[in-house]
């Protein structure tokens, strides 16, 4: 008998785990760059966590795949498994096999289920102060009753456990944890229903925030369909497992990394994003000091609109959707309301709004402001003139 490992597995699955370390990284450097390591929030040190489940879970795969080939107790026949001598290489190795596929199955649940926490996590601060944070809470229940379930049916599927990895006799589908049929069933179906429930949460309140301008809707539209695709990875991942028992394992393995990958990206990109804009607003400065006749004659090529607001006109600039991940609960994105004194006699009363470029929808949510909320962005009234009303304290507001 010819085996080998799968060389473009291991590839990929060190490939998608590079990328996704480097994300995460990424991450935690915006975060503490923003806020700070003393104020990071739960789901920062939850998704180093999930980064280090991860790296653990491609490890696992990996041993998997290159010491053990992709070998387990399972596509052999009664014949064979009484032939095959106890102890043997082939003996050896489908034993040892099937301990690695039985520790990958609750790793890569592990590391799944976390990334939902997160996401989660990052849900109720999104929405703090609304009455969708009901529905988050509901969430954080079901992402913990379903992890339970998923581990026990993984471990208690097959009892006793060392039936996980018997040869002879035949110890049946459901002790065969590369395909046994109910990991596949219980982990789809509770994979599926969390994650479905928890795409329900944002959407409907971002469809409704009608300032969104459409290429801010579109691309949110976006980030959150990727989890679409982590459920269509799951998907595609048990149905090779159930159609496929020689090799449909191997392959479904390949689908469970990539189902990892995509949803660490998702779960980092928003805190990612405000990085992203401040990095190119700094292109944009450095590039207009650098070619400022350019920029003043409106030809700069390398312009991107970044939502700023026009000089002319103390107008609202649209919102940035994204900066609550950076921002915190309070910051300078909120307005304020303040009296400033003058020498003159009261003539004239001015009202303009102050936006700052922390200043957004989702900033105004977390704050339990917004269209939710019922209240608005706060104005600052100057009083021109006069010298009746006492200058107020530094940083004093109505």
């Amino acid at each position: 008998m010819i085996i080998c490992p799968n060389n473009d597995f291991i590839r990929e699955a060190f490939t998608l785990l590079g990328i996704g370390m480097f994300v995460i990284g990424l991450r935690t450097f915006a975060r503490w760059s923003s806020v700070g390591i003393r104020n990071f929030a739960f789901d920062d040190y939850l998704m180093l966590f999930a980064g280090c489940v991860y790296a653990l879970d491609t490890g696992v795969a990996y041993m998997a795949e290159a010491r053990f080939f992709g070998m387990a107790n399972n596509s052999m026949n009664e014949a064979f498994r009484r032939k095959l001598p106890p102890h043997g290489l082939e003996w050896t190795l489908r034993v040892e096999g099937s301990k690695v596929q039985l520790v990958g199955w609750n790793l890569y649940v592990l590391v799944l289920w976390n990334l939902k926490l997160c996401m989660a996590v990052f849900y109720s601060r999104l929405t703090d102060g609304l009455f969708i944070n009901v529905r988050i809470n509901i969430a954080y229940g079901a992402i913990g009753v379903t992890y339970v379930a998923t581990v026990l049916s993984i471990l208690f599927g097959c009892y006793p456990l060392h039936k996980n990895w018997q040869i002879y006799p035949n110890p049946g589908n459901h002790c065969q944890p590369a395909i046994s049929k109910v990991n596949v069933y219980v982990t789809l179906f509770l994979n599926l229903i969390t994650d479905i429930y928890l795409l329900s949460i944002p959407l409907p309140l971002l469809w409704s925030l009608s300032n969104l301008t459409r290429r801010r809707r579109l691309m949110l539209i976006a980030m959150f369909s990727g989890g679409v695709f982590v459920m269509i990875a799951g998907i595609l991942r048990c149905v090779l497992i159930l159609t496929d028992s020689m090799d449909g394992a191997r392959e479904a393995a390949s689908w469970a990394l990539r189902e990892i990958f995509v949803a660490a990206i998702i779960g980092n990109v928003p805190m990612i994003y405000p990085l992203f804009l401040r990095a190119v607003n700094k292109l944009q400065s450095a590039w207009r000091s650098v070619f400022p006749s350019e920029v003043a004659g409106g030809s700069d090529p390398h312009h991107v609109e970044m939502d700023e607001p026009r000089p002319s006109k103390p107008a609202r600039r649209k919102p940035n959707l994204m900066s609550i991940t950076l921002g915190g609960t309070g910051g300078s994105g909120g307005s304020e309301e303040r009296i400033v004194p003058s020498a003159e006699k009261p003539s004239s009363i001015s009202v303009t709004k102050e936006f700052s470029q922390e200043d957004s929808v989702a900033a105004d949510l977390e704050r339990g402001r917004g269209s939710y909320g019922g209240q608005h962005p706060g104005c600052r009234v100057e009083i021109k003139g006069g010298d009746r009303t006492p200058p107020a304290a530094p940083g004093s507001a109505w």
